[in-house]
C-alpha cells in the first residue's frame, strides 16, 4: 500500500441529502448535462478517485425526491478524456448484468482514461429491481454475494483473455491480432457460464481497481478475497476502528496481506466557514426532509474535517476517507478549495507522480496475465 492518506469523493446529482436540489446554490436544471458532471469531477481532481453511485431501484412516487439516475459507467466514460489525473470508480450493479458486458465496459473506461478506472460492484436486492429484467427473482444476500464473487472472477479472467501483446497490427500479413494470444476462459459456475475470450484488449491497468463495501457479513468475505479498496460506514471513529480491524482480519484469513487493501471510511460532509453556518445549512435541508446519518458526519468547517481525517488515519480507524457531500456542487467546491490544500499542508497527501494509474496511487502492481503465465 502506498504511503499517505487516501481521499475519495462521492459525487451524484445534487448531493446525498434528498432536499439538496432545493438549495439556492443547487443547479437542478443541469443534473442531466455532461457539463455538470465534468465540472464536479474537475473539482474533485485533487482526490485519488471519484466514486459515482448508481442503482437499479425504480423511482418512488414521492414528488419531493429527484427520480432520476444516470448510468455511472457512462458518466465516468464521458468525463475520463477531459478530466486528467483523478481515478474514476463507477458503481456497477452486477446482479442483473452480464459479466461479459461489465468486463467490456470497465476495460473501455480504463482505456479511455489511460489507466484511471475502477469499479464498485453492487448487488440488487428488491423484487421491484428483479421485475425490471424479468429473468430471475430477488435472492437472499448470501446468494447475491456468492454471485458477485463469481462476477468479479469472470470479469478479471476476461481481462486476462487477451495477452498484453495480442494486438500486432501486422500489415504485411494482414493480421491485426495474434489469435494465439487470445484465450478461452471456460468458466462454469453456479449462476452462469462464460466461454470467452473478451472482444476488448487488455487495458493499461490490466485489472482496474475493485472497490467493495465491507459493511455486511455476506459482503465481507467477497471483499476480503477480491477487493483492492474496501469502503465502510461507521457512526464514529471507534466504530470505524472496529470495522477496519474486521476487514483486515478477513483479508488475512483469505490468505492476502491486509496492508495491500485500503479501508476507506465514508464521511458525510456539509462544510461552511463556521460550524454554526454549517449547522444552519443542514437544518434548512432537514426542514424539507430529514436525513439520518448513514455514517460519520462532519457538519462543520474544512479544518474540522481535516482534523477528523488526520485522527482517523493516525488512530488506525481508516487508511483514508470517502467524502460524501450532502449538497452539490457546493460540497465538492469546499473540498477542492479548502480540504485538499489543508491535507497537503499537513503532509497527509504527498504529491502523486504525473500519469500514475489508479492502481499505482494505491501502491498496487499491474497483475500478470494468468494465461500468459501458463503458456510461458
Amino acid at each position: 500500500m502506498a504511503q499517505g492518506t487516501y481521499l475519495a469523493v462521492e459525487v451524484s446529482g445534487a448531493g446525498r441529502h434528498p432536499a439538496a436540489w432545493r438549495r439556492p446554490d443547487a443547479r437542478p436544471e443541469e443534473l442531466l448535462t455532461a457539463a455538470y458532471h465534468v465540472e464536479l469531477t474537475r473539482l474533485a481532481a485533487g482526490a485519488d478517485f471519484v466514486a459515482v453511485p448508481d442503482s437499479l431501484v425504480p423511482p418512488s412516487g414521492d414528488p419531493d425526491l429527484v427520480p432520476i439516475r444516470l448510468d455511472a459507467v457512462a458518466i465516468a466514460a464521458r468525463v475520463a478524456p477531459v478530466v486528467p489525473g483523478v481515478g474514476l470508480v463507477p458503481a456497477v450493479t452486477v446482479t442483473h448484468t452480464e459479466p461479459f458486458h461489465i468486463s467490456k465496459a470497465i476495460a473501455t473506461l480504463d482505456l479511455v482514461s489511460s489507466g484511471r478506472a475502477g469499479w464498485e460492484p453492487l448487488v440488487s436486492r428488491t423484487p421491484a429491481e428483479a421485475e425490471l429484467f424479468g429473468r430471475k427473482p430477488a435472492a437472499p444476500a448470501a446468494d447475491l454475494w456468492r454471485e458477485t464473487a463469481d462476477v468479479i472472477e469472470v470479469v478479471a479472467a476476461l481481462w486476462d483473455s487477451w495477452e498484453d501483446d495480442a494486438v500486432i497490427r501486422d500489415v504485411a500479413t494482414g493480421r491485426y491480432v495474434d489469435r494465439d494470444k487470445l484465450h478461452y476462459i471456460d468458466f462454469a459456475g453456479e449462476f452462469f457460464s462464460v466461454k470467452g475470450p473478451s472482444i476488448t484488449p487488455r487495458s493499461p491497468q490490466a485489472h482496474p481497481l475493485v472497490v467493495l463495501r465491507g459493511d455486511e457479513p455476506e459482503a465481507l468475505g467477497v471483499a476480503a478475497a477480491r477487493a483492492d479498496v474496501v469502503r465502510v460506514a461507521a457512526a464514529d471513529l471507534a466504530a470505524a476502528h472496529t470495522a477496519r480491524e474486521r476487514v483486515r482480519a478477513a483479508v488475512a484469513a483469505a490468505g492476502r496481506n491486509p496492508d495491500d487493501v485500503a479501508v476507506l471510511l465514508d464521511v458525510e460532509v456539509l462544510l461552511d466557514s463556521d460550524a454554526a453556518g454549517a449547522r444552519r445549512a443542514l437544518d434548512a435541508l432537514d426542514a424539507h426532509r430529514e436525513l439520518a446519518a448513514s455514517s460519520l458526519r462532519v457538519v462543520d468547517t474544512a479544518d474540522a474535517l481535516v482534523d477528523v481525517i488526520a485522527e482517523a488515519v493516525s488512530g488506525g480507524a481508516a487508511d483514508g476517507v470517502t467524502a460524501v457531500p450532502l449538497a452539490l456542487p457546493s460540497g465538492v467546491q469546499a473540498i477542492a478549495a479548502d480540504v485538499v490544500p489543508r491535507l497537503a499542508e499537513r503532509g497527509l497527501r504527498p504529491p502523486v507522480p504525473p500519469g500514475a494509474t489508479l492502481r499505482e496511487r494505491f501502491g498496487l502492481s499491474r497483475p500478470a496475465n494468468r494465461y500468459a503465465e501458463v503458456n510461458a
